[in-house]
């Protein structure tokens, strides 16, 4: 199967970038934006996939048959650098071991591919360290870089890229993506579409996980029982205990397999006694593992402020009348009393207390008292 039939919605992005790995030479810095989960680094793996396809027909690349699209999609290319970071920012050294691998010439299709996800991860100083080899790489080597929002990469790096904007899927569309790669009913399909919001990972886990689809229902309707201060706090306890179940759990699945299989390129055995060298090498990858649960923790709690705010959505369509249909439609009864409890300005100020949520976990206030704070501003009026 073409592998461009896998982006869900983008049919304007896929005209693009079909035509510009059809070039002889396209251009050599591309940015990749969207909303989480619409598929933005799968369109640009794709993307790079058609650039190194060895389909001598244009329109036929991407084909996912070939052995180079195989070894893409397989992250084993010798001629792609796919670079994912764990952490919340990427370092210095990191931007310049990218630098100096765009360095070396294709060693089997025409390009030389540096896939750098989270661009907007950078700070200034890491961006600096990539603006000259962006701007002016060798004639081989293809950028391509990918975020959620332009408006978060540096614009020295930003204006050296061509944009590829990634669009939100309508709900009837990842309805259809549902039904037919995931064998879904239309019913079970449109529910799952309404709450992912054009979210497409979010729909394959609600799809799939019961776990998933509980705790998404536990977290919207929850701020609808709360009666007093003692009970919003509890609330935000129980949210942050969520977060951190969560990252413990990924956690407990990857650190011992990452540990092992750094022992074994190390070529110990667990529980052979290791040089002072290898021992600050397993002490980076302790830190790294602490830097990535923070990190799961921290996308999770965001995750949960996005449910919320399909909630508050909800809520203000009802205040305000507008007709439209409820995201949360198994919710209606408590969504319908909760709306009554509250003026449409006082769900606007909670929109705007949800938006200062987000900016504190991103940055370095304690999760627990922005959602405690967050909490605290669903009770009702007195």
């Amino acid at each position: 199967m073409n592998l461009w039939q896998q982006l869900v919605g983008q049919d304007r992005a896929i005209e693009q970038l079909t035509l510009a790995a059809a070039q002889d030479r396209p251009s050599h810095a591309w940015l990749f934006s969207g909303q989480p989960g619409v598929g933005v680094p799968q369109a640009a793996l794709t993307f790079a996939t058609a650039l190194l396809c060895q389909q001598e027909d244009p329109a036929a690349r991407a084909c996912g048959i070939c052995p180079a699209c195989q070894s893409v999609q397989a992250g084993s290319h010798p001629d792609l650098v796919h670079f994912v970071t764990e952490k919340s920012s990427i370092s210095i050294e990191e931007a310049r071991d990218l630098v100096v691998k765009a360095q070396d010439r294709p060693s089997l299709g025409r390009w030389r591919i540096i896939l750098l996800e989270d661009a907007d991860r950078m700070p200034e100083r890491t961006s600096n360290v990539l603006l000259k080899a962006i701007e002016e790489p060798p004639p081989y080597t293809i950028w391509l870089l990918t975020t959620p929002s332009p408006a978060q990469v540096l614009i020295t790096i930003r204006s050296r890229c061509r944009a590829v904007p990634l669009a939100t899927p309508r709900p009837q569309q990842v309805a259809a993506y549902l039904q037919t790669q995931l064998g879904l009913s239309p019913e079970t399909a449109d529910l799952t579409a309404r709450l992912a919001q054009g979210n497409l990972d979010v729909a394959r886990q609600l799809a799939s996980d019961p776990d998933a689809r509980q705790r998404r229902t536990q977290v919207v309707s929850l701020p609808l029982t709360l009666r007093n201060l003692p009970a919003a706090m509890d609330a935000a306890d129980r949210l942050i205990s969520i977060a951190e179940a969560q990252a413990e759990a990924d956690a407990q699945a990857r650190n011992q397999a990452d540990r092992e299989a750094l022992l074994r390129a190390l070529g110990y055995e667990e529980g052979d006694k290791l040089s002072p060298t290898h021992r600050a090498q397993v002490r980076q990858l302790e830190e790294d593992q602490k830097r990535r649960a923070k990190r799961i923790q921290t996308d999770t709690l965001d995750r949960f402020l996005s449910d919320l705010q399909t909630l508050l959505r909800d809520v203000l369509t009802l205040q305000v009348g507008s007709g439209s249909e409820l995201i949360n439609l198994h919710l209606a009864d408590q969504i319908t009393a909760y709306a009554q409890q509250k003026s449409p300005q006082q769900t606007l100020e909670l929109l705007e207390t949800l938006k200062l949520t987000r900016r504190r976990i991103q940055g370095n206030v304690s999760p627990r008292l922005a959602f405690e704070a967050l909490m605290a501003s669903f009770l009702p009026s007195s």
